[in-house]
C-alpha cells in the first residue's frame, strides 16, 4: 500500500452498507467503495473497491484473481477502479525467462554471504512489530496516524484469505528483514516486505526479490507478482528492472523485454 495523501479524502459515493458479488467464486462482499486521494499520484484520485471472500480462496482460486489484477490487503481484496486514470499496472516477472542483470546478481551473491533464510508461517512477534515500524520511519513512510501496533500488524501482514507464508532474513541470528509472500496454483505473490534501513547498502528489497524467484523456480511456478507498477511514481517503478515482465493493460497481459544491445 502507498502512503497516504494529505488531501481531504472525497466522500463515499457507492455504498453504504456491504454488497454480495454473486458472480465471484467463492461469493465475495464489498465493505468498502468509495473515491479517495491517490497514494501513488498527486492531484489524482483512485477507487480501490475492497472484497472478503466468504471462505478462505484455494490456491487455483487465488490465481484467477491475481490474473484479474487484484491484490490483498489482510482479509480483503482489492484492484483499482478509478474514474479517469489507468496508471496502475499490475506486474508479474516471467520466471522461467528471468535472467538477473549483472549489479542483480551481484546483489544476491553479497546477500547469500551473510544473511540467512527461514521460511514459515506469518506470526506477529513485538521484533516483528519493532523492525516494520523502524522500516516505515527509516524510509520516511511513516504516516500521520503513528506507528502500527500488534492488532494492526496482525490484521495487515498476518490475517489472510489465502494461502500466506513469511521468508524470515536474519544476519548473526538477528531479524533484518521479513517478506510476507502469497502462494498461489502456478505462482506466488510478493505482499510486502520490511528491513532494518542500516542493511540498505545489502539492498534487501532486491535480495528478496531474487529469493522469491528461486522459491519459484524450485517449486515450479510461473509467475511472481509484484503488486502495481506505476511510470510516475518513484517508489513503485524499480519493479520494471525485472525483465522479461508482463504487466496488465487494458485488460491484456502485455509482456515487457530486456532491450536489445546497441549495434557496434
Amino acid at each position: 500500500m502507498g502512503s497516504s495523501s494529505e488531501r481531504e479524502a472525497v466522500p463515499a459515493q457507492d455504498v453504504e452498507r456491504p454488497r454480495l458479488d454473486e458472480v465471484a467464486d467463492p461469493l465475495e462482499l464489498t465493505v468498502h467503495d468509495e473515491v479517495s486521494p491517490c497514494p501513488y499520484l498527486p492531484e489524482a484520485e483512485a477507487r480501490m473497491p475492497l472484497r472478503v471472500p466468504i471462505r478462505p480462496l484455494t490456491r487455483a482460486e487465488f490465481d484467477r484473481r491475481l490474473v484479474a489484477g487484484n491484490r490483498r490487503h489482510g482479509k480483503l481484496l482489492y484492484r483499482t477502479q478509478c474514474p479517469s486514470c489507468r496508471a496502475c499496472e499490475p506486474i508479474r516477472i516471467l520466471v522461467r525467462d528471468f535472467v538477473p542483470g549483472r549489479t542483480q546478481r551481484r546483489v544476491l551473491r553479497r546477500g547469500e554471504q551473510v544473511v540467512d533464510v527461514e521460511i514459515g508461517a506469518p506470526v506477529t512477534t513485538r521484533e516483528k512489530v519493532a523492525l516494520y515500524n523502524l522500516h516505515k520511519h527509516g524510509r520516511g513512510l511513516m504516516r500521520d496516524d503513528g506507528p502500527l501496533g500488534a492488532a494492526g500488524y496482525e490484521a495487515f501482514l498476518v490475517d489472510s484469505c489465502c494461502e500466506t507464508f513469511e521468508m524470515r532474513y536474519r544476519v548473526g541470528g538477528r531479524l533484518v528483514g521479513v517478506a510476507v509472500v502469497d502462494r498461489g496454483l502456478d505462482s506466488l505473490s510478493a505482499v510486502y516486505s520490511f528491513y532494518d534501513p542500516a542493511l540498505e547498502p545489502l539492498s534487501p528489497g532486491v535480495f528478496s526479490i531474487l529469493k522469491q524467484l528461486e522459491l519459484c523456480r524450485s517449486w515450479g511456478l510461473r509467475y511472481l507478482y509484484l503488486g502495481l507498477y506505476v511510470e510516475k511514481c518513484s517508489r513503485l517503478v524499480y519493479k520494471a528492472q525485472y525483465l522479461p515482465h508482463e504487466r496488465l493493460i487494458d485488460g491484456r497481459w502485455q509482456r515487457f523485454d530486456r532491450p536489445a544491445p546497441a549495434a557496434p
